[in-house]
């Protein structure tokens, strides 16, 4: 009696208990993949840190205006500035993989590089755990003898930074070249290469890690068929440890930049200038704050943007849906170059007063007013070109954040705010200055929003309305 009473109560339990969340599964092809959706942490972190370190940090030099993590691949012309570099410097007969044991990072502290980059205010990092040249920064199997674990500083660079990274609250990812400019097998059977060598180290680093974000390079030879990079996708969407939380960029095959992927990637170019982009599409604008992502000894003072220029790029790209990647070069024995501690430091201090009007937002309905990228000169030069009404626009919660790129000290319009340029229901009920509690006079005319601004500024380089409107 007890089992015929007990079968119909668990049948009925079973029936009225919520049913489980079947995850979505994904098919190896791009329109399966290309609808998957980024994980809402993306757009909403807005800022990252960029990392660019490996064997060429050794060398660390180009010529200015070129990527000095490229050095390996200009050495193969002997007619070129890096070809004679190098003889001047270390013979003709010094071998790149000669460089290996003096990539030591015997100053690397990555406390000490997720402190800064916490200070940044940046709210990812991605590090380049194998650039074309091939050497891993974690201990990896397919790359023997070749990666950070076996040769030169001997330990799990990848390990330590992401260990250090995570505990500051950041998300951690990794840069990944899909192909190396002198693996013999890439060299002499591509297949085998994609199916011994690229697709478990790709797996490995995976495993091991679990990153939030993968930024694929390298693709451009071969198309996304032939480096088979539907089906790893579908592996690493589907059945990896971070199928959850990882973004992948648009880098899997020279079929897919600003066609197929998470999200579109721009570099050194003002988002606009790329007639391809998809504009529908998450992008993602990586650079350097001097001309190369490697770290480049031959750079000077004068190639290195300004914290005042670095705000201003960041602004931009965020008022358009965008995020920055911002690159830093570490040089080979670990340390983040001071120079660039300090542009980091100062747009952390930025975002500490302005940050609610990066953080989490999206763009408004228009963009922005005036010219999209900073004036060269001084930064004094550079604030006076810029006028009151040069102001880029961001919204979230009820708010519209307009945040001008100079530091007027009177009056500012805004035209985009004036009554004639919102219907009735947008008009302005709150004007306020972030970082400050002074009470702003201000006035919403037909052809423009009219704000008083205060002699006071609580900041450097940029300040940003908090201009509230009706819902």
């Amino acid at each position: 009696m007890k089992l015929s009473f007990l079968g119909p109560l668990a049948a009925l339990l079973l029936a009225l208990r919520p049913l489980p969340v079947i995850a979505q599964k994904y098919e190896p092809n791009w329109e399966a993949l290309d609808a998957r959706p980024i994980p809402a942490w993306f757009d909403e972190a807005k800022f990252g840190i960029f990392i660019h370190w490996g064997v060429y940090s050794v060398p660390a030099w180009g010529p200015k205006g070129s990527y000095a993590e490229w050095y390996w691949d200009a050495l193969q012309n002997t007619n070129s500035a890096t070809w004679k570099f190098h003889v001047k410097n270390y013979g003709e007969n010094f071998k790149y993989q000669d460089f290996a044991p003096r990539f030591t990072a015997e100053l690397f502290e990555p406390d000490q590089w997720a402190d800064i980059f916490v200070r940044s205010g940046a709210r990812y990092v991605v590090l380049t755990s194998k650039h074309h040249e091939g050497f891993c920064l974690w201990p990896n199997a397919d790359s023997w003898n070749w990666n950070s674990a076996d040769a030169g500083p001997h330990r799990d660079l990848c390990g330590d930074l992401t260990k250090a990274v995570r505990a500051r609250g950041l998300k951690m990812g990794f840069y990944y070249s899909l192909y190396e400019w002198f693996h013999p097998v890439y060299q002499t059977d591509f297949p085998r290469f994609v199916r011994e060598h690229f697709h478990p180290q790709f797996k490995d680093l995976v495993m091991r890690y679990q990153p939030s974000i993968i930024f694929a390079d390298g693709e451009w030879s071969h198309t996304s068929a032939e480096w088979k990079s539907e089906e790893l996708l579908a592996w690493l969407f589907n059945e990896s440890p971070c199928r959850e939380e990882v973004v992948i960029d648009d880098r899997w095959g020279k079929d897919t930049r600003s066609r197929h992927g998470g999200y579109f990637t721009t570099e050194y170019g003002e988002v606009g200038g790329d007639t391809k982009l998809n504009k529908s599409r998450k992008f993602e604008e990586c650079r350097g704050i001097g001309a190369s992502f490697g770290y480049n000894r031959n750079e000077t003072i004068d190639d290195y943007q300004s914290a005042y220029g670095l705000v201003c790029v960041l602004v931009n790209l965020v008022s358009k849906g965008g995020n920055l990647l911002l690159d830093i070069g570490p040089t080979a024995d670990g340390r983040i170059p001071v120079i660039m501690q300090q542009r980091l430091v100062e747009i952390g201090d930025w975002l500490k007063v302005n940050g609610e009007a990066i953080y989490g937002t999206q763009p408004w309905k228009v963009p922005g007013e005036g010219p999209t990228q900073p004036a060269k000169g001084t930064d004094a030069e550079r604030k006076q070109v810029f006028q009151p009404s040069d102001v880029r626009f961001t919204t979230k919660a009820g708010a519209v954040y307009a945040i001008c790129l100079a530091l007027p000290t009177g009056e500012i319009r805004i035209t985009s705010l004036g009554r004639s340029a919102v219907p009735a229901a947008g008009l302005v009920r709150s004007v306020e200055l972030l970082g400050s509690d002074t009470k702003l006079t201000w006035s919403q005319e037909s052809d423009a929003l009219v704000v008083q601004c205060p002699r006071s500024l609580p900041c450097q380089h940029a300040i940003t309305l908090k201009v509230g409107v009706n819902p």
